[in-house]
This record gives C-alpha cells, structure tokens and sequence, in this order.
C-alpha cells in the first residue's frame, strides 16, 4: 500500500497514464466537464470546499513535470486569492477568456474536479517531461 503522496487509487493512475503534452485540468466544482472518448475524470468533490483547489493543484504539482500552465482571464477579478496562486506557481501562466478555456479542455486527457466553490479556480496543465 502507498504510504505517501496521491493516494487516490483512480487520481495515481490516471497520473501514470500521462505522457509529454496531454493536458490536465484541475476545475472547481462547478465547471462544465467534457465528455469524450479518452478523457479521464476523477471527481474528488466531496462538500463544498472539500477538498480545496490550492490542496489538490499542489499534490498533482509534486507529481507532474508541467511546462505550460493555462487559467481563465476573470480569475484576476473574480477570485484574487487564486489567481495568486497561479500566477506564484506558474510565473508564465496564459490567461484566456473563459469561454475559450472551457473549449480547450475538450482537449484535456485527464479532469480532476475539486470541491472549490470559488469562481474561476480552474487551471490547465500542459505535461513536461522530468528530462
């Protein structure tokens, strides 16, 4: 049994399954999720607030190597908490209009959805490769 980091059993492998490029989206409770074939959705909401963005995003940051990261333009106003977050885990985040960020994760390979209800604390991580 694993004793340290993801120990979600369906959140570890679907991490596994991820290569060089695909993309995973961390989303706040109430995102729209695509549907289609190869996309995978762990749905970690539990209560509102259970688990919290920030908790999930860096436990998912200590196992991916990510070299792009992608979040919605209103984050800024909407939910400054969070988009300091973003912006101090990713100095080069893209920020997009939210309509355009919910048509790019129809492209994700993995969804993890948390049980934030604060508005806007959604990102998209574009994987790397540790090497």
């Amino acid at each position: 049994m694993k004793k340290s980091g993801i120990l979600n059993r369906h959140l570890a492998g679907a991490l596994a399954m991820l290569g060089h490029t695909d993309g995973v989206v961390v989303c706040d409770a109430g995102l729209p999720i695509p549907v289609g074939p190869g996309l995978m959705v762990v749905d970690l909401a539990f209560r509102p607030g259970v688990p919290p963005f920030a908790e999930v995003l860096d436990g998912l940051l200590d196992e991916l190597e990510v070299e792009a990261a992608t979040a919605a333009s209103e984050v800024e106003d909407a939910n400054p908490e969070t988009s300091a977050l973003l912006h101090e885990r990713f100095p080069d985040l893209e920020l997009v209009p939210h309509d355009q960020f919910k048509a790019r994760t129809r492209h994700a390979r993995l969804v993890v959805r948390t049980g934030e209800v604060k508005p806007y604390a959604n990102v998209m991580l574009r994987c790397g490769v540790p090497f």
